[in-house]
Formats: structure tokens, sequence, C-alpha cells
């Protein structure tokens, strides 16, 4: 079904909406709209994405016609320091939207993935460039399958409930709680955040991981988040590991 990106610019008249049948990369469109001048909020998205950025250069799946797959285009009076919050900032804002239109309670992995029952269902990239924010994401919501070998590790909304779901409707939800998680990192710093995203995730406290970090794997149980956004580990050893970058397992 084609995506409807007009009922989504009348909702948001104010901002500029660039939406395309397909692309390499929203994230690479998104930057190109910030060099040419366009204002805080504005958005470039697509049906579908042949070379959707995931983290640590891996590809995100972007099937036609069945997901939103987006990146926003942020200016924001926050420091570099804060992007690891303001990541964790959009996924509890990602989930809640989620939660409104479905129902569904996304367990959120940290820094940047939704999950449902297991497996993941949204992915989050935020990347500081040029002097603003790109924030891309990508939600898997009426996908009724995965190609190998993502389907033993990505599901949709609609392989976790059974039922197919609104895109322009989860669109406009996911961007006004964007805005809403947003602004409250900038009015009131990064505690509410982490506190809300500690309250939301599984995988802040007592879950069981391994990680590879600076060519050493870590195995231990998450210990709760550093006040910049970073999860820390106790490992088996007793040290209690500040981890810097995603890549959890759980064991």
């Amino acid at each position: 079904m084609n995506f409807d990106v007009q009922q989504v610019r009348n909702t948001f008249s104010n901002r500029t909406i660039e939406w395309r049948d397909t692309t390499s990369s929203t994230m690479k469109d998104a930057l190109l709209m910030a060099q040419n001048g366009e204002s805080s909020g504005s958005i470039a998205g697509a049906d579908h994405q042949s070379a959707g950025q995931g983290r640590l250069g891996r590809q995100w799946h972007s099937e036609a016609g069945t997901g939103i797959y987006f990146t926003l285009l942020l200016r924001l009076n926050l420091l570099f320091t804060d992007l690891p919050v303001l990541t964790l900032a959009v996924g509890l804002a990602v989930s809640q939207a989620v939660r409104d239109v479905t129902g569904l309670n996304c367990d959120l992995k940290w820094p940047n993935d939704l999950m449902l029952n297991g497996k993941k269902c949204c992915g989050i990239l935020s990347e500081f460039q040029e002097g603003v924010v790109l924030t891309g994401i990508g939600l898997n919501i009426n996908q009724a399958s995965f190609p190998p070998p993502i389907d033993s590790v990505a599901t949709s909304l609609r392989m976790a409930s059974g039922a197919s779901y609104n895109r322009e409707q989860l669109l406009i939800r996911v961007i006004e709680e964007i805005d809403s998680h947003v602004e409250l990192l900038e009015q009131r710093g990064r505690a509410p955040l982490l506190d809300l995203f500690s309250h939301a995730s599984s995988f802040v406290l007592g879950k069981r991981v391994e990680v590879e970090q600076a060519g050493r794997l870590i195995r231990g149980a998450t210990d709760g988040l550093s006040d910049a956004g970073f999860l820390y580990v106790r490992s088996d050893e007793g040290e209690r590991v500040l981890i810097l970058t995603g890549g959890l397992r759980v064991i």
C-alpha cells in the first residue's frame, strides 16, 4: 500500500517533509537537507531504502510498503556529549507511540533497539554531522516475514500481534512523541530521561550479557546507566565496566 505522506504533511504543516518511493539512505538525504539549510524538525523519509544505515556500518532491511524509514534533522540546544541520552530519548518516544497506536509494549535494549518477544522491531541511529543531529529510525510495522539470516532476530508489529497497522498514524505519533521527549531533554537535562529509560528497559539492570569492548570479551550482568547515558556491566570477575558502544548479547 502506498504511503500517504500528505496526511503527515497536513499534521506538521510547519516543517519540511521530503518523502521518496525509494532511496539509498534517508540519513544521506537528511544530511543533504541540512547542508541546504533546512530547519530543525525537517524529515527525510522513504517507502523503501536500498542501503539503509544501521549501527556500526550495518545495513537496515527496509522492505517496501511495510515499515517506516525516516531521518529527523535536529538543530538542538544540546552538547555533543548529550547524544547518547538523545538516542535513549528517541527510543522512549517510539516505544510510547507504538503503545499508543497498537497497545504493544516494547522492551528497550540499550542503546538503540526496540524489542518484541525477544526480537528487534525498531532500530535508531543518531549521528552528529556538520553541526546538526541526524536521527534515523527504522520501524518494522506490517512485515509478514524476514529473509535469513535476520529472520532469527527481527520481528514486526504485525508479527507480534497478528494485526496490520496504519503507517501514517504511527509516523505521526512517533514524531509527536520525539518532539515531546526532546523538549524534555532540552529543558530538564539528562536525569529524567535516564530515569525513564531505566524503568522502561529490562536490559539496564541485572540482565546477563556479554559484550566485546577494546578487544576484550566481557561477561556479566548489567548494572545501571552512567550520567552520560552509557551502560555499566558488572563483570563475572567483579569489575564494574563502562560500556561505550552497543553490541550486547544476552546470555
